[in-house]
């Protein structure tokens, strides 16, 4: 069982795949999800993108400085909402970012990260990396190995990492276990290169699953084999 893990789930998990906005039974299957891992006592970051309401790169009028500024302010609205629905669900969770300084989230400090984990809150890391031009799957990189997480999950909507897009290619063959450095050479869109860098740098090793297979989150951090992993070597 991993003690210190940070899941990485995209906005549309709350809305739904392709839609906009906020749908109660997405966000209660989520909640229902993190609730269920919770009761083991694993110290618990998360990072949410913000495809449910937009993303910087669909602001193709902005200057893009601009519109990833805007994509990580709709981070920070995932985040609060996800707090709220957690904690009416008795999950006590904080919301921490760079960004911005509303009364309801709390600065980063490395050493409040710990507090809040040995209490046993979940802590949604919210607002990117606090730079443009980076995703979310960077922030959720930079974020695992701030706090020390021993797994980074990757929760998609497919199960597992596949040699091409299984979606399109009906003969897409799954691989269930792959090297970072074999994973960048095949150039399989799993996570950023810089993400991979990140991880790579410090032997983080990420699983990619369908979050939307019931207990598959739970088998992951419980080590179980689920979905597919990348590795150092």
């Amino acid at each position: 069982m991993y003690k210190r893990v940070l899941i990485k789930l995209s906005g549309e998990v709350l809305s739904g795949e392709g839609e906009k906005g906020f749908r109660e039974e997405k966000i209660s299957y989520l909640v229902s999800e993190i609730k269920e891992v919770s009761r083991y006592g694993v110290a618990l970051g998360m990072v949410i993108g913000a495809g449910n309401i937009f993303r910087g790169e669909e602001l193709k009028n902005l200057r893009r400085t601009i519109a990833d500024h805007i994509g990580m302010l709709g981070t920070v609205i995932n985040a609060l909402y996800l707090k709220d629905s957690l904690e009416k669900n008795d999950v006590k969770t904080v919301v921490v970012s760079q960004i911005v300084t509303l009364p309801s989230i709390r600065p980063i400090h490395y050493d409040d990260i710990e507090l809040y984990f040995d209490a046993g809150y979940v802590v949604i890391f919210s607002g990117g990396t606090s730079n443009p031009f980076f995703t979310t799957d960077t922030a959720a990189a930079l974020r695992a190995v701030e706090m020390g997480a021993e797994l980074l999950i990757k929760a998609t909507k497919v199960d597992g990492i596949y040699d091409s897009d299984p979606r399109k290619n009906p003969n897409a063959r799954k691989i269930d276990r792959i090297t970072y450095d074999e994973a960048i050479k095949r150039n399989l869109k799993i996570m950023d290169t810089e993400a991979f860098a990140i991880c790579r740098r410090y032997s983080l090793p990420i699983v990619v699953l369908n979050f939307f297979e019931e207990g598959n989150l739970k088998k992951a951090i419980m080590g179980e084999q689920v979905g597919s992993i990348v590795v150092p070597k």
